[in-house]
């Protein structure tokens, strides 16, 4: 019977076509097996562009070198620039790069391709409003670290819609305010397929919505600035606001997504996010966001098997939240993490709930060099005597707090992960403080909070497989019975059917 059940929750969640619809209703319980999520296949079936030139258009010719940059710097702003059929270039200096006007849209014709030959690092940049670039495939420049192809200078309200931007080194687009990215193919980009991050505050308002984001990081940066936390599918800085949804994040070199210091109100939905080499999500240091009905398959088994190989203990997981939780004072469509209705199949690891009890505003652990939380803007705020008492204690640290995680479904098939051990962990814990000397948090000060006193609950859902739990620290495995029994009190109202022979 438990093979039964495991076998259907996996055909439910196999085949994916099309485009996903909008999100439906929401409701508590735990996703239908009956239904399969849809995705974005983009990549191989582009949307094709015009053939002739809309009225009133600019026509580029890809026979003139540096055609594109020339005409769009002796026409007015809102212009249309029309790019024929064939390969664009820019003039052969690393700095060349088409610098638009305010409005100005820019669309490709059928097979239209503006190529870097490796030369540019640039595609498109300056500070240009409300820019449109549109089924045109951009490839071919190289970009240096944490730099980006299109949209160089993150300008504002910037749409990118049924284009291809791919086998670029650094990121492949760069993100502004108000930026609307659609129905695009991000590929084989070397290090993001997007880098959603501006120099002078941050980024709102930010949508990714029905796009495909695949094979990103192929210089593997993790591998030559050993953690560096630079690389994946899209990386996310400071972004007050985003909707990503309806995308495939899939086979990306690293994680999925990450959202990485001081992000807040995220709502990830409808996406597929698969096969990618470390975590589906990761949302570190950041604050309030809704993560739902995703489907959730076949991550993290490169990474999290290093973890298992080296006897690594750390849970670490497909959906990792470092630092990260809910926070009332600070203005978003929710005050907490609420992970529900989302499938999860598959993968190495589960879901684990994290606080670095040394990391910290004014500490040398505090990996997000110079930045404190959204509390206190002033790092230097945060040290002693003041740090050891209210609101100080609380509000100079990053911490995982109201999370809410239920009406899910976890499905894992050892055999098929081909684990035997570290890869079946959903987890709340935090490290023993040791760090700096002058540390209020020292002991295990964090490691009760996260567990006993920070509302995190996981509660309604169903496990099919063998599952473990980590509480408290990574030394605490426990079986469901413990989960759910006293002190940790996790899992009211969840089911679980462990696999056979499991």
């Amino acid at each position: 019977m438990a093979l039964a059940l495991l076998a259907l929750a996996l055909l439910a969640t196999a085949g994916c076509v099309s485009t996903p619809d909008a999100p439906a209703a929401e409701a508590t319980a735990a996703p239908s097996t009956s239904a399969a999520r849809p995705v974005a296949r983009v990549c191989d079936k582009p949307a094709s562009g015009p053939a002739k030139a809309p009225a009133g258009a600019v026509t580029v010719d890809p026979a003139k070198v540096g055609d594109l940059a020339a005409k769009t710097k002796s026409n007015p702003p809102g212009t249309t620039f029309w790019l024929r059929t064939g390969k664009h270039r820019l003039d052969p200096d690393r700095y060349s790069q088409v610098v638009p006007k305010k409005g100005n849209r820019y669309l490709g014709a059928p097979g239209a391709v503006l190529d870097g030959r490796k030369t540019n690092q640039y595609a498109f940049g300056g500070e240009a409003r409300d820019v449109t670039i549109r089924q045109l495939t951009v490839q071919g420049f190289v970009a240096p670290q944490n730099e980006g192809v299109v949209n160089h200078d993150s300008a504002d309200g910037w749409a990118i819609e049924h284009a291809t931007i791919q086998k670029n080194s650094g990121a492949g687009l760069m993100a502004g305010d108000r930026q609307r990215v659609r129905a695009s193919c991000l590929r084989d980009n070397g290090q993001y397929g997007m880098n959603a991050y501006k120099a002078d505050g941050g980024v709102s308002d930010l949508v990714v919505e029905g796009n495909e984001i695949t094979g990103n990081n192929t210089d593997d940066w993790e591998r030559r600035r050993k953690g560096c936390g630079c690389t994946g599918g899209i990386k996310f800085w400071a972004v007050d606001g985003a909707d990503v949804r309806g995308n495939w994040v899939h086979d990306n070199r690293g994680a999925g997504l990450w959202a990485d210091t001081n992000n807040n109100d995220f709502r990830v939905e409808n996406n597929v996010i698969e096969t990618n080499d470390g975590a589906a999500l990761i949302y570190e240091t950041s604050y309030n966001a809704v993560i739902r009905k995703n489907t959730i398959r076949r991550n993290n088994w490169a990474e999290g098997r290093r973890y298992a190989d080296r006897e690594d203990n750390f849970p670490y997981a497909t959906v990792y939240l470092s630092e990260s939780g809910g926070e009332p004072r600070i203005h978003a469509r929710t005050d907490k993490i609420e992970i529900y209705q989302n499938v999860l199949e598959n993968n190495w690891n589960g879901i684990t709930l994290w606080e670095n009890a040394d990391r910290f505003c004014n500490s040398p652990a505090n990996t997000s060099s110079g930045d404190c939380t959204l509390l206190v803007r002033d790092s230097d705020r945060c040290e002693r005597p003041g740090i050891a008492t209210a609101p100080l204690y609380a509000d100079c640290r990053w911490k995982t707090q109201r999370v809410d995680i239920h009406g899910n479904r976890f499905v894992l098939d050892t055999s098929v992960v081909e684990c035997t051990e570290q890869c079946d962990r959903m987890a709340v814990l935090a490290n023993y403080g040791t760090y700096p000397d002058w540390s209020p948090y020292k002991g295990e000060r964090v490691a009760e909070a996260i567990t006993h006193k920070q509302h995190n609950r996981w509660h309604d859902n169903v496990y099919l497989g063998p599952w473990k739990f980590v509480a408290h620290d990574p030394s605490k495995v426990l079986d469901s019975g413990q989960w759910q029994g006293t002190p940790y009190e996790q899992d009211a109202g969840s089911t679980f059917q462990p696999q056979e022979g499991g």
